[in-house]
C-alpha cells in the first residue's frame, strides 16, 4: 500500500525551460499525472500518439489559452479542460497569459524530459562510443526486452521500470577503461573483475531516479539461474524477471553482433546456444518466449 501527500510546489521531478517547466507529481501503472507551466504568447501542439490508445488529459488550473479546432478558436480559462485520444492531426494552442495546467497521460512521458534520465542515457552513449561494437547496444536490447515483457504480459508499471533499466544496463561501464572495453584478446582475471563491478556502479547510479525497482535489475542483469553470474552469485526465482529478460536479450545481442575478438554470430547459432543454456543459465519461459518472437519476425 502507498499513500502519498505532496505540498505546494513539490515535485518527484521538475524540468525547465525558458518558456515552460513540467513537474511530475505522480505515476505508476504506466500513467503519469504532471503540471506544466507555459509563458503567455507562445504557441504550442497536442500532437497524434503513436500508440492509438493513449489518453492525454489536460485540465487548465490558470491562465488562458486559445484552441484552434476545426477552423474554430475557442478560448479556455480556469477550470475548462480538454483530452484527446487517437488523433489524427495535431491541434494547435496559443497562451494569452502565463498558464499552468494538470497533465495527466496514459503512457510514461516525462523520461524523455528528465535531466536525470537524459544524463545517465548520455553516460551509456559514451560507453558505446568507447567501442565502436557496441554502438546501440542498449537500444537493441531494450527493443528485444520489451518483446518478450509483452508476450509474458508484464504490468504496465513493470514494463516501464524495465524499459529505462535495459536502456541503461550497461551504464556502470563508464567506469570501466577503455582498453579493457576494446580489448580483442582474453580478458585477465584483473581485467575480468573490473568488468564485472559494472552492475553494482550501474545500480548506484540510477537509485536516485523516480523508478522504483530498477537499481536492483540492472544490479542482477549478468546473474545467471545456477549461480555461476556476477555480482553475488543468486539462483533460480532469486533474480529477478526483468533482470532474467535483460540477460536474455544481452546475451542474444552480444553474440549476434561483431566483437573486437570476433565477427558476429549466426542468428540460428545464437538461438540454439541459448536455448542450450536455458535452465542452466537463462529462463526457459523468457528463451521460448523470444525465440518464438523471432521465428513470428522470420528471423529464425
Amino acid at each position: 500500500m502507498a499513500f502519498t501527500i505532496g505540498k505546494k510546489n513539490s515535485f518527484i521531478e521538475q524540468v525547465s525551460f525558458d518558456l515552460y517547466s513540467i513537474g511530475l507529481l505522480a505515476h505508476g501503472d504506466g500513467v503519469e499525472c504532471m503540471i506544466q507551466t507555459i509563458a503567455y504568447d507562445n504557441e504550442f501542439y497536442v500532437y497524434p500518439s503513436d500508440n492509438p490508445n493513449v489518453m492525454e488529459f489536460f485540465y487548465i488550473l490558470q491562465g488562458e489559452m486559445v484552441c484552434e479546432l476545426n477552423g474554430e478558436k475557442i478560448r479556455l480559462g480556469p477550470n475548462d479542460y480538454y483530452s484527446a485520444k487517437n488523433l489524427e492531426d495535431p491541434v494547435h494552442f496559443t497562451t494569452i497569459t502565463d498558464v499552468v495546467y494538470l497533465w495527466i497521460i496514459t503512457e510514461p512521458t516525462f523520461y524523455q524530459l528528465s535531466d536525470s534520465v537524459t544524463d545517465l542515457k548520455n553516460k551509456v552513449d559514451e560507453v558505446e562510443k568507447k567501442d565502436r561494437y557496441t554502438l546501440k547496444h542498449s537500444e537493441r536490447v531494450s527493443v528485444y526486452a520489451m518483446k518478450i515483457a509483452k508476450s509474458l504480459k508484464l504490468s504496465k508499471e513493470r514494463l516501464e521500470n524495465l524499459y529505462i533499466a535495459s536502456l541503461l544496463h550497461d551504464v556502470g561501464k563508464i567506469n570501466t577503461p577503455e582498453e579493457i572495453l576494446n580489448k580483442p584478446g582474453k580478458l585477465t582475471d584483473e581485467e575480468f573483475a573490473i568488468i564485472k563491478r559494472h552492475p553494482l556502479d550501474g545500480a548506484a547510479m540510477v537509485k536516485h531516479l523516480y523508478y522504483d525497482g530498477i537499481a536492483e535489475i540492472i544490479e542482477q542483469h549478468h546473474e545467471r539461474l545456477n549461480g555461476t553470474g556476477y555480482p553475488h552469485g543468486l539462483k533460480g526465482d532469486e533474480i529477478l524477471l526483468e533482470a532474467r529478460i535483460i540477460a536474455v536479450s544481452d546475451t542474444f545481442d552480444a553474440m549476434i553482433e561483431d566483437r573486437a575478438y570476433r565477427r558476429g554470430l549466426d542468428i540460428q547459432f545464437a538461438v540454439d546456444e541459448l536455448r542450450r543454456l536455458a535452465d542452466t543459465h537463462y529462463d526457459p519461459e523468457v528463451v521460448d518466449a523470444f525465440v518464438k518472437i523471432l521465428e513470428e519476425e522470420g528471423r529464425i
